[in-house]
C-alpha cells in the first residue's frame, strides 16, 4: 500500500509476489483484464455528453444493478457478460477486447459524472423558470439551493478524479494489452454509450461509501457487520487476538472492503473478493489514497429530490473514511481479490480446503446458480471450517434476458446447503437498510437470513 506499514502485508495480489502497495497490481483472474484510460472532460455544465443516454433509465436494465425500487446493492455484474470456462488461448484476442471496452464503459461513465449531474440541476432550474412569475415568489430558496447542488457536483467530482487515477492497476501484464480499431469504431461506439442506469450505478457507489466508510453508516453496520464480527470471533474464542492471524478468512462480495478490513482490524487474516469494477476502484481509492479519518467530504443524495423532508437534506455531507484504512494489527494479512468469485475460488486448486472461515454479506443472491455458489464455498472451506451469513434473496438475475438464474426460497438454500455437506448451527434473520437516506421518507427495510454453517 502507499501507507508506510510495509510489514503488515495489506494486500497480496500477485500470485509470485506480494507487493507492499495496491499500485503495484491487483491481483487478477480471468475474466478481469482491463484497459482504458481516463479522459476527464470539462464540458459545459449545462450540458450532457452526447453518447450518454438520459431519456430512458430502465433501456437495457440488467436486474442485478439498481432494483426497480431504486436500490442499489453493490454487487455489479457486467451486462450481457461472457463467462470463460477452460479458458483457451485462441479465445484471447476476443475476450480481451470485451473486457477492454467493458472497464473503458466503466470509467467513461465515472468520467461523466460531473457532465451528467450537471446537466439533471440545470434541468431542475429550466423548469422552475416555466412557472409564472408569480409561482416563482413562492419558492425564493429554490434556485439558491440548485447552486448548492452544482458546488456538491464540484465536490464530488473531485473525489471521482482520483479514483480513476489508479486505473492502471487493473491492467494484467499477462496478457497483451488490446488495441481498438478504428475499423470498430461503430461497434466500440454501441457497446460504449453510458445510459442513465450506468450513472446510478456511480451514483451509487458514492452512496456505498455512506455504508462503508462514514460516521453515518454505522447504524447499518453495526445492524448486519457487527454480528457476524461477534459470531466469527465467538467461533475461534479459544485462538488469542494477537494469534487470529493464522485464520484465513474470506469476505466474498466485499464491496468496499469494509467488513474485511473490519475482520482483518480484529487480527484475522482476512481477503476480500470482488467482481465489480465500480466497487473495486471506489476501495482502491477508500484503502490506499487516504491516511487520516475524515479526509474527503462527499454529498452522497444531491442526485434526487424526492422523499426529502427538509430541503437542506439533500445536501446532508459525509466525511470518509471514518477510520484509518493503515491501521492492521501486525502479523495480520489483508487482501483484496479482482475477480468472479467461482472463476477465482472455484478453479485454483490452492484454495480447496484453505479457509478456516467464510464471512458473507449481502453475496449469495448475486448466484446465476446458487449451487454453484454453495458447492465453491463448501469445497474451499476446510474440513470443520465456518460460514457465517447475512443477507436477502433477491436474485441478481431474475428475470435478466439472455442469463440464466436459479431462485431458490430459503428454505431451499437451507436444505441445499445440507445436502451438500454443512451443517447448521445457528439461524436467524436481521432486519437492516442498505444505503438508505437516515433523511429519506423512503426505507427499504431487508429482513436478513443469518447463520453459522460448519463443513462436515
Amino acid at each position: 500500500m502507499e501507507h508506510s506499514h510495509q510489514e503488515h502485508n495489506h494486500h497480496q495480489h500477485q500470485r509470485q509476489q506480494q507487493p507492499s502497495s495496491l499500485q503495484q497490481g491487483i491481483r487478477q483472474e480471468p475474466g478481469q483484464q482491463r484497459e482504458g484510460r481516463s479522459h476527464f472532460l470539462e464540458r459545459p455544465d449545462q450540458g450532457v455528453p452526447d453518447d450518454v443516454d438520459v431519456s430512458d433509465a430502465t433501456a437495457g436494465y440488467s436486474h442485478g444493478h439498481l432494483h426497480d425500487h431504486g436500490h442499489n446493492h453493490g454487487h455489479s455484474h457486467r451486462e450481457g457478460s461472457r463467462r470463460v470456462d477452460n479458458y483457451d488461448s485462441d479465445d484471447d484476442e476476443d475476450f480481451d477486447e470485451e473486457e477492454a471496452l467493458h472497464f473503458h464503459k466503466i470509467i467513461k461513465a465515472f468520467s461523466q459524472y460531473k457532465a451528467t449531474a450537471m446537466y439533471a440541476n440545470h434541468r431542475r432550474r429550466t423548469d422552475f423558470y416555466t412557472l409564472p412569475e408569480r409561482q416563482q415568489k413562492m419558492l425564493p430558496s429554490y434556485l439558491e439551493r440548485m447552486e448548492k447542488v452544482d458546488a456538491a457536483i464540484e465536490d464530488n467530482y473531485e473525489i471521482i478524479k482520483m479514483i480513476c487515477e489508479d486505473q492502471q492497476i487493473f491492467v494484467n501484464d499477462d496478457r497483451p494489452m488490446v488495441k481498438l480499431g478504428l475499423n470498430e469504431k461503430a461497434k466500440n461506439a454501441a457497446a460504449l454509450r453510458i445510459r442513465q442506469q450506468d450513472m446510478e450505478k456511480v451514483q451509487g457507489t458514492i452512496k456505498q461509501f455512506v455504508r462503508d466508510w462514514s460516521e453515518g453508516g454505522k447504524p447499518e453496520r453495526e445492524a448486519i457487520y457487527q454480528p457476524l464480527l461477534q459470531e466469527l470471533k465467538s467461533r475461534f474464542s479459544s485462538i488469542t487476538p494477537e494469534n487470529r492471524g493464522s485464520i484465513n478468512v474470506l469476505v466474498p462480495g466485499s464491496g468496499l472492503g469494509r467488513l474485511a478490513f473490519d475482520i482483518a482490524h480484529e487480527g484475522f487474516s482476512a481477503q476480500g473478493n470482488e467482481f465489480s469494477y465500480y466497487m473495486l476502484l471506489a476501495s482502491n481509492f477508500i484503502l490506499n489514497k487516504t491516511s487520516r479519518v475524515n479526509q474527503f467530504k462527499i454529498y452522497p443524495y444531491i442526485h434526487s429530490f424526492s422523499n426529502i423532508i427538509k430541503a437542506e437534506d439533500v445536501l446532508t455531507e459525509a466525511w470518509i473514511p471514518d477510520v484509518n484504512p493503515s491501521e492492521i494489527p501486525r502479523g495480520t494479512d489483508f487482501s483484496m481479490v479482482a475477480g468472479d468469485f467461482l472463476e477465482v475460488y472455484g478453479q485454483e486448486e490452492e484454495n480447496i480446503g484453505k479457509w478456516d472461515a467464510i464471512v458473507s454479506c449481502f453475496f449469495i443472491d448475486t448466484a446465476k446458480n446458487i449451487v454453484d455458489y454453495l458447492e465453491t464455498i463448501h469445497k474451499i472451506l476446510k474440513k470443520g471450517g465456518v460460514w457465517i451469513n447475512a443477507g436477502p434473496l433477491l436474485w441478481h438475475f431474475e428475470n435478466t434476458a439472455n442469463e440464466i438464474s436459479i431462485e431458490l426460497s430459503l428454505e431451499e438454500v437451507v436444505e441445499l446447503a445440507k445436502t451438500i455437506g454443512f451443517r447448521f448451527e445457528a439461524q436467524g434473520t436481521s432486519k437492516s437498510t442498505y444505503m438508505a437516506n437516515p433523511h429519506g421518507m423512503l426505507k427499504y427495510v431487508y429482513e436478513c437470513a443469518t447463520w453459522t454453517a460448519v463443513k462436515i
